[in-house]
This record gives C-alpha cells, structure tokens and sequence, in this order.
C-alpha cells in the first residue's frame, strides 16, 4: 500500500520551484494562486533568498502549492473541478504540519484554492503570533523520548513535534532553546535549530487559533476520498468537518508524527512517497518503517522513478 505525504515548514530552500515551474500548465496554475492570495509564489519559489523564504507567511503557501504541483506531476491529483480525475490512487495520506493542508487537498477535503487560501491565512496568523515572543524551533536526534520530554519540560519547552525514529522537536522562547543547547537530555545527540520563525504547535500559537477558525469557517469541506491520517493523534479522519476542525486545533497542540507512522504500518503500507520538498518524512520513514520502500520528490528529475516505485504499491483508478 502506497502513502503519500507532504513535509511541513522547514523543507523549503532557495529555489526549490524553480524546476517544477517548468512543467506544462505549472506557471499559469501558481500565477492564478498567486493573484488568488496576493503573494507572488514563483517570485519566492525561485528567486527568494533563504531569509525571506524562512518568512512563516511565505513559507507555509510555497509549501502547499510546492507538494500539489509534485503531486500533480505524478498522477495523484487533479486540478480538474472533479478530484477523482488523478490517475494515481494512494491508500492513505497525510502531512507533517502546513502539510496537513496539502493532504487534505489530495484527500478531496478542499480544491487547490481554498487550500492556498486558507494556508496563506493560517502562515499570516502565525507569523502575528510569532512576533508577539522570540520563540523558535530545535530537533533533538536520538536519546529516549521518555527522558527527553521530562527534561523539555523542566526547561519550560514544548514538546511541539514527537516524529518518531529518534527524533523530537523542542519550542520555545530563544532563552529556553539556548539553555537547551547548554544542557541537553541524556542520550541526545545533537541540537539541530530549524528554518522557522518561531514556537509552533504550543501555547505561543494560541492567538492564532480563532483566526484560522474564521477562515475555516468559510469552506465547505468534502469528506476524504481516500484514507487521510491526521498528526493529531495518528487516526484516520472520516469526515470534512472534523479534518478542518483538527487543521484549526492542530497549530497550537504537537504534531505526533510517530504516531501516523504507526498508523501507516497498520494499514499495511509498503511504500511511502514524499511530495515536494521531500527528504525529512522519508529520512524518518526509513529508520521508523523497516522494509518500507521510500522515495522523496525534490525535483521532476524524480518523477520516473517515483512512477516505477508506486507502480507497484498504488491501486490504479
């Protein structure tokens, strides 16, 4: 069983549109984006440097459209009205974060432009919230999860991502992440400082919450088309209302990662495929999913060997 997933905030890099910008009908497809939310996408997906693209209002839009045109290279998705129209049927979807956004689109929750809608107004609430408090962003690699979380708290952090495979994501104000890079938990490893601007998934993000229930409270969600695993808490969602209700929630309380991995594997999946910009979601995938095949798309350069991979692993429409 294939899964397809879509990495969060973090993933992006200078240039990263610039190739998928090149495939038929991608140009025009993010220009109308573009005037939809009144961000220029290929501006700063191609020629944005890596400070302005850290930018939580940017970043998060770039992303959905990012992992759709990905997606839509491949077959497993439509920008026809009518979503079933993908010639490419996953068992399973689900995103790390922003990227909860570009799986309920695949899924058929949202089209495209209520999904670059609605994350340009959850990157804009978000940045607000940001700026009220230096906070930020910083993975822990490897030590024993148990131990870890323990010691965030008693630093005053939150545990804001449990990824699985080792890994957990601290945040917090700049004070509490540099205490913790001069006092880590036993067995960590390493103090990675992420490309965010700032503590999401916590407490900080609060004042967001009701802005992103607004926007949400415009739309009109479908139920998901195929099975859609949500980070809430790792369970598949059966409904539209309650996927946009848990995208609401789910920018101030963690992101457990570990356990949609979890769920993958008891779903049975053999194979997970990362939209563009991929590489984080496959790195965990392998080391938390042994024997699971993985492919991540960073470039159309990656498209014929995805295509070969899923082959296999996908039922076909």
């Amino acid at each position: 069983m294939l899964v397809l997933v879509a990495p969060g905030q973090g993933a992006q890099t200078p240039g990263f549109l610039t190739d998928w910008l090149a495939l038929p009908g991608a140009a025009d497809r993010v220009a109308a984006w573009s005037d939809a939310i009144g961000l220029d996408l290929a501006h700063y997906g191609t020629k944005a440097d890596a400070d302005e693209i850290r930018d939580t209002a940017v970043a998060q839009p770039l992303l959905v459209a990012a992992g759709l045109l990905s997606a839509a290279a491949l077959g497993a998705y439509s920008f026809a009205a009518d979503a079933a129209g993908a010639d490419l049927v996953p068992g399973a979807v689900a995103g790390h974060s922003v990227g909860e956004i570009t799986a309920a689109t695949l899924a058929g929750v949202l089209d495209d432009t209520a999904a670059l809608t609605l994350v340009r107004r959850r990157g804009l609430a978000m940045a607000e919230a940001a700026a009220v408090t230096e906070t930020g962003m910083s993975a822990l690699l490897g030590g024993d999860p148990e131990v870890s979380v323990a010691h965030l708290e008693k630093l005053g952090l939150t545990p804001a991502n449990v990824n699985g495979a080792g890994q957990i994501v601290a945040a917090g104000t700049m004070e509490q992440l540099a205490a913790l890079n001069e006092d880590k938990p036993e067995g960590v490893r390493k103090v990675v400082p992420l490309k965010v601007a700032g503590a999401f998934h916590t407490r900080h993000m609060a004042p967001a919450v009701d802005k992103l229930a607004e926007a949400a409270a415009a739309l009109t969600p479908a139920d998901p088309a195929v099975t859609y695993v949500s980070n809430k808490d790792g369970q598949a969602v059966a409904t539209g209302a309650e996927v946009l209700d848990r995208l609401v929630g789910q920018v101030a309380n963690p992101v457990r990662w570990d356990l949609c991995m979890e769920t993958f594997a008891k779903l049975g999946v053999t194979a997970v495929v990362e939209l563009c910009p991929g590489g984080t979601l496959t790195g965990l995938a392998k080391r938390a999913l042994p024997g699971v095949k993985t492919l991540a798309l960073k470039t159309p350069a990656d498209l014929d060997a995805a295509r070969e991979l899923v082959a296999d692993h996908a039922q076909q429409a």
